[in-house]
């Protein structure tokens, strides 16, 4: 999720535990605990951009990394206030602040490593990496309580609403996922695909209300939207052919190989054409742009770009993002098409 979510998550997590005894210390050191798992965006600089992808919500969002780490902190944080409060109130604090940071790490489609070492990650697709409707209710609920005596029944209950909401919107999430993901193969059949070896649901972006639904034969990859408040539209598939897609075993890498990194992050959701003298891989678990758009611009949101020498070897990796993609944004159409299909 955001850094702004995960700020308010490890706050309201903290203020549970220590809220009482440290006042809005507890929330401002779960604020802190809530955001360094993403402190490794900082170790891209030092991997292939490729492996850097890897290394995000890797082993700091682990749970090894917050039973091993939670211990230190609160060891450091409980000398600077020189012992005043209890070792155990600071070790809880920062063990279910940053340990939760990953598990809701795991609803978006970018999912986290959390049994690291093994290398699978854990992705339930089920809520956007930045969703409104999931973040300002329970960001009102910590404030709130910030206003409050720490010795205040209201304090408890208004967070303890907070921390409630968070997760029943989370469950919000699966269950509408399970029934769209139930019905896919039915809405792909209605629009004439009829074969699909394998599917993904995810919501789209900023809504819950609004899901991407993925599909994959072996000659194409099949695009559905399905809003929650009218029936599908068939009209709307997108259909991205394998007719130029390069197989991930066929690219030629100068030095390492990184194909199956690029397999491992895309989950096999990944498509490489070549075009110029390079080489464009997008990661269609991302989704793409033509709703968000109104169809003006139908580039994926994410990808990476292959220059490569005369060989066809790739010897040049870096971030694909679509120039005109942006400016091309159109929220009034997009946000109309979530609650009609007019």
């Amino acid at each position: 999720m955001d850094s702004l979510t995960q700020i308010v998550l490890g706050a309201s997590v903290a203020e549970a535990v220590g809220g009482k005894k440290l006042g809005n210390k507890a929330a401002l050191w779960g604020a802190i605990a809530g955001t360094i798992p993403d402190l490794d965006v900082f170790l891209r600089f030092f991997y292939h951009p490729i492996e850097s992808s890897l290394v995000h919500r890797g082993f700091s969002h682990s749970l090894l990394f917050a039973v091993f780490f939670s211990p230190l902190f609160a060891y450091a944080v409980s000398k600077l206030y020189q012992n005043r409060h209890a070792f155990k109130t600071w070790f809880w604090l920062f063990f279910l602040a940053i340990v939760t940071h990953p598990i809701l790490d795991m609803f978006t489609n970018y999912g986290t490593q959390f049994l690291w070492p093994f290398d699978f990650r854990i992705a339930f697709n089920t809520i956007f990496v930045l969703d409104p409707l999931y973040t300002g209710p329970f960001a009102l609920c910590l404030l709130t309580c910030l206003f409050l005596n720490r010795s205040s029944i209201w304090r408890k209950r208004i967070n303890l609403f907070g921390l409630s909401y968070s997760s029943a919107y989370l469950l919000w999430g699966v269950v509408v996922k399970l029934i769209i993901l139930s019905n896919a193969q039915s809405y792909f059949k209605e629009a004439g695909v009829d074969k699909t070896n394998r599917i993904m649901v995810k919501p789209m972006p900023l809504t819950s209300f609004y899901w991407n639904i993925l599909g994959e034969n072996e000659n194409e990859f099949v695009l559905g939207y399905k809003s929650i408040f009218y029936p599908f539209q068939k009209n709307d598939i997108q259909i991205i052919s394998k007719k130029d897609h390069i197989p991930f075993d066929e690219l030629k890498w100068k030095g390492k190989n990184y194909s199956n990194e690029l397999r491992l992050f895309c989950n096999d959701y990944g498509y490489i054409s070549k075009q110029d003298s390079s080489l464009y891989f997008f990661d269609l678990r991302f989704g793409v742009s033509t709703l968000l758009t109104n169809k003006k611009n139908t580039q994926p949101f994410f990808g990476y770009q292959f220059k490569t020498n005369r060989s066809g070897q790739i010897i040049e990796t870096q971030a694909y993002r679509s120039k005109n993609m942006w400016s091309s944004v159109d929220f009034d159409s997009y946000f109309g098409k979530i609650f009609s299909s007019e």
